[in-house]
């Protein structure tokens, strides 16, 4: 009888420790899952306040979004999200026009051209460069790493953009993805977002979000299938550190205690990595923290009736970034409205009060909602993710790794590893995907290590 080895400890509970453990256990590996906090679900959670459900932020998916959209159809939440049947961005101002980043039924690149050459908050001329860089844009390739060397902002002045072309177009795109301005942006990263969600395939990016807490979504649905599947959860498990034992073997120090694996899964974020894994367990790894960080503020606000009927919009000339309607999330049936303003690299924002930014983004909301000046404020409250996302700015590519390091059977996992995404959901579920399908293979399948000198032996028989 061989011996079974299949033992894989995924370290890390956030949307790419999910996914590894859940294409673990579905290649046939024992799975246990460790997260040092008392929830799953990493970067989204949610929490309720006098009856109401928030979530510690407002996250979108496209529909080119596969390895997420996969993910959800695997625990079992895939009718619990909102996706849109064609890409429609409302783009208010202030007491002007409403414009519209929408498509039509029409093949890519063509599908926005007739929007964008009415789009009010461009002149006309503006409207012809913005077509044609993104003609431009639309041949690079977002693999080449030469494009990481580059700003994005940079790029966009090489093809014509003025200051107006970026701040009424190009950063409602940017930002929300690479957690950056257009001009701060690696233009590798920026590529990515405009060739696969715009500008290949016209239904790319149709824009989805969840109608429920995301807790409910990600981390207690992920729960349920791991452990339907066989999976171990443990939450509030500390791991200290990954390596081997004086055997060779692969152990997962956890509060203390060794646990034994053949195969590891490190799903942490990447200013977390260089604690856990011994020196030169990945290329750059004493410069992981060169990758930065950029913020996302979240200013949540609950009007004593409705004050909008767009289920999400954005804004130019105006603090405010991006508003999502979360009522139904939030679980309110009473007539009253949440409303959720995503602040992107907000790091100007980080010293306000809560007072002060609820007070400031009502009245930015007032500016361009006009009822909203009208309405009542019943709640409002301010979720704050000061390391949100790596820091997406030229430079970044060749700090970023993929799943397999230097030590056999370890892979690693999260936002931050090279998928070619920016730090989103997909770039978090298709990394964990990965190294949780190499980390089952690797366990299922490496022939045992010796007891005695920790080199691989026959597996042994009787």
């Amino acid at each position: 009888m061989s011996v079974n080895r299949n033992r894989v400890v995924v370290v890390g509970g956030g949307l790419a420790g999910l996914a590894a453990a859940l294409e673990a256990v579905d290649g046939g590996a024992t799975v246990t899952l460790l997260e040092r906090r008392p929830r799953l679900g990493g970067a989204t959670w949610s929490f309720q306040r006098r009856g109401i459900w928030f979530d510690n932020g407002q996250h979108v998916f496209l529909r080119c979004c596969t390895a997420y959209r996969a993910f959800l159809e695997r625990i079992g939440v895939a009718d619990r999200v909102f996706l849109q049947r064609r890409l429609d961005i409302p783009v208010l101002r202030p007491g002007g026009a409403t414009g519209s980043i929408r498509r039509t039924a029409g093949p890519a690149p063509l599908h926005l051209a007739p929007a964008l050459l009415t789009y009010p908050h461009l002149k006309p001329r503006q409207r012809l460069r913005v077509l044609r860089a993104g003609w431009a844009l639309r041949r690079l390739d977002p693999d080449d790493p030469a494009l990481d060397d580059i700003a994005f902002g940079d790029w966009l002045s090489d093809h014509g953009q003025d200051a107006a072309a970026v701040e009424t177009f190009w950063n409602l795109v940017v930002l929300p993805t690479v957690n950056v301005t257009a001009a701060e942006a690696s233009l590798k990263l920026a590529a990515k977002v405009f060739v696969t969600g715009l500008l290949t395939d016209a239904p790319a990016a149709d824009i989805g979000w969840s109608r429920i807490p995301l807790a409910a979504l990600h981390g207690d649905a992920a729960r349920r299938a791991l452990e339907s599947a066989g999976g171990l959860v443990r939450t509030r498990a500390g791991v200290t550190g990954v390596g081997t034992d004086s055997s060779g073997g692969l152990t997962v120090q956890v509060d203390g205690e060794p646990v034994a694996a053949d195969s590891v899964v490190v799903a942490v974020p990447h200013d977390a990595v260089d604690s856990l894994l011994p020196p030169g367990s990945i290329p750059a790894q004493d410069r992981l923290g060169d990758l930065g960080v950029s913020p996302i503020i979240n200013v949540h606000l609950v009007y004593e009736r409705p004050v909008t009927d767009l289920g999400m919009f954005a804004a130019v000339d105006s603090d405010v970034e991006y508003v999502f309607d979360r009522t139904e999330a939030a679980g309110l049936d009473d007539g009253r409205q949440c409303l959720a303003l995503s602040l992107s690299a907000a790091n100007s924002y980080l010293r306000w009060s809560a007072a002060d930014l609820i007070a400031h983004f009502s009245g930015e909301l007032a500016r361009l909602v006009p009822a909203a000046a009208r309405a009542t404020l019943t709640e409002s409250i301010v979720t704050r993710e000061p390391t949100a996302t790596f820091n997406g700015v030229p430079g970044t590519h060749r700090l970023r790794t993929g799943a397999e390091c230097a030590i056999p059977g370890v892979y690693l996992a999260g936002a931050w590893c090279d998928t070619g995404w920016p730090a989103t959901m997909e770039g978090a579920v298709r990394s964990g995907t990965r190294a949780g399908r190499l980390a089952a293979r690797f366990a299922t399948t490496a022939p045992p290590r010796s007891p005695t000198t920790g080199r691989s032996a026959a597996p042994i028989q009787a």
